[in-house]
């Protein structure tokens, strides 16, 4: 695909999935639009779809093939979609997330940061916090707390 109508398509998802348009973004998707593609300032659509909490929208990019766990650099947009889902409490996404196999223990920053369940517990979302813990969120740092007798 050319470079200039991949550009535009990656542009038309962005507004889309800002509007969270899914019947927009589902066509964008069919057109050829890059799930995965950051705008210029390295913001992901997964990570808009993440922090706005819109579940459908965060679903069809990952079924269209938008890795779970990219981290998005965009300024004001750093960090995972899984991180950027349970700082807000966004349940539904987070479901959607680790459905399509988001890691439950993935840091941000690097690997650096706070991880999912930190910015759960610190919203505090406690039912999504739940979820994370479900998920396996936080069991090898339990693993490794526990004194050894």
């Amino acid at each position: 695909m050319k470079r200039r109508r991949q550009k535009k398509l990656s542009r038309q998802l962005f507004e889309a999935t800002v509007t969270a348009d899914t019947a927009r973004v589902r066509a964008l998707l069919r057109a050829g639009a890059d799930p995965e593609r950051g705008d210029s300032d390295g913001t992901t659509p997964l990570y808009l779809a993440s922090v706005q909490g819109e579940a459908e929208v965060a679903r069809l990019l990952l079924e269209a093939g938008a890795c779970p766990d990219t981290e998005s650099r965009g300024v004001g947009s750093e960090g995972t979609p899984l991180c950027a889902a349970a700082c807000w409490g966004h349940t539904g996404t987070v479901r959607e997330l680790l459905a399509h196999g988001a890691d439950p223990d993935l840091r941000e920053d690097r690997g650096t940061g706070w991880s999912p369940l930190d910015w759960a517990n610190n919203g505090p979302h406690p039912e999504t916090a739940a979820l994370l813990v479900t998920a396996g969120a936080g069991s090898h740092r339990e693993a490794v707390q526990q004194p050894t007798t």
